[in-house]
């Protein structure tokens, strides 16, 4: 059994079972794929992938457990390339975080500027999707982080740690009846059509629970994963927009009126995840720790030491969150 092999099939799986698309992203040639995995296949006595013809149709179920073990081996191989270039180049190296438009758009860039001062010698590359998309890149490896509010519970191999506490503001065009009120109810939210996030972005699940408890049905004419594209719309009259309260800049977006609503919806919580067993750099605790300040190197080792979720939880409970 051959490393190489292992990573074949690791990235035939997280290709769609396209073995065409694995060879370009690997550089190597379609027919060197198919000849390892046949030759582990046959090593192993069972099948990864089944077949029609010579079109790889699904993975089987022994494949499953075959690639959840490589992931594994792979992560540990990375783990420890990892350690190597942290002796022999400290600050160099690369680092790459998935996140929301939410978060790439208004609460990274000044962690992203110092960060780049502060270590010029390490690539660091972005990437922006769903929760769930940023989760499965975490998840697989494909990133070192992942920064969202919904959707990291879903992975048992991530590891997530608190960041910061945040809630909504309600958007409203200056001669709009709900600027005139002292404070607002959910009730007077409901009375006009609403331009929010999408489901499953940016802390939409705290908004549909806070409705459904009062038994209220919203109605929610426009969504967009973009807080920019929701201000644009609300600008145009279709409706009045809930956004995160830091998606509001009074200077550029002084033609709307931000509505409190902290009291209105339950804060949602941005974490940070990454895989269990991560080698973490010294320049990846200090981005962790300039994103989230309480985060320090002791603090999030900590955090890594836990095996039990039920400790993990009582760990992460006890963090004193700062609000955004």
């Amino acid at each position: 059994m051959k490393l190489q092999q292992l990573r074949y099939i690791w990235e035939v799986a997280h290709h769609d079972l396209n073995v065409s698309a694995t060879a370009q992203s690997l550089y190597t040639s379609q027919p060197g794929i198919s000849k390892q995995i046949r030759l582990l296949e046959d090593e192993l006595g069972v099948e990864v992938f089944s077949r029609s013809g010579k079109h790889l149709t699904r993975v089987t179920p022994a494949g499953e457990e075959v690639l959840k073990i490589a992931g594994e081996i792979l992560a540990k191989v990375e783990s420890i390339k990892q350690l190597a270039q942290e002796y022999s180049s400290p600050d160099r190296g690369s680092l790459s975080v998935a996140t929301t438009h939410t978060q790439a758009r208004y609460a990274l860039p000044p962690v992203i500027e110092s960060f780049i001062e502060r270590y010029p010698n390490v690539s660091l590359h972005m990437h922006q999707g769903t929760p769930a998309q940023i989760s499965q890149m975490a998840s697989d490896g494909e990133v070192d982080f992942a920064i969202a509010t919904e959707a990291l519970d879903l992975f048992q191999n991530l590891l997530m740690i608190p960041c910061y506490r945040w809630n909504r503001c309600i958007l409203v065009p200056k001669d709009h009846p709900l600027a005139a009120l002292s404070k607002l109810s959910l009730e007077d939210v409901a009375e006009y059509p609403i331009v929010t996030y999408v489901f499953g972005f940016t802390g939409r699940s705290k908004l549909d629970e806070a409705f459904r408890e009062k038994s209220l049905h919203p109605r929610v004419v426009f969504t967009a994963t973009d807080a920019d594209v929701i201000k644009t719309y609300v600008r145009l009259g279709l409706g009045i927009g809930i956004v995160a309260h830091m998606a509001y800049d009074p200077e550029q977006d002084n033609d709307l009126v931000a509505l409190e609503a902290r009291h209105l919806f339950k804060s949602s919580v941005t974490s940070i995840g990454f895989r269990r067993g991560t080698y973490l750099r010294g320049f990846m605790y200090d981005f962790i720790e300039g994103f989230a300040p309480h985060l320090v190197r002791e603090v999030v080792d900590e955090a890594c030491a836990i095996t039990s979720k039920e400790k993990l939880e009582q760990f992460c409970a006890s963090i004193e969150l700062p609000e955004y």
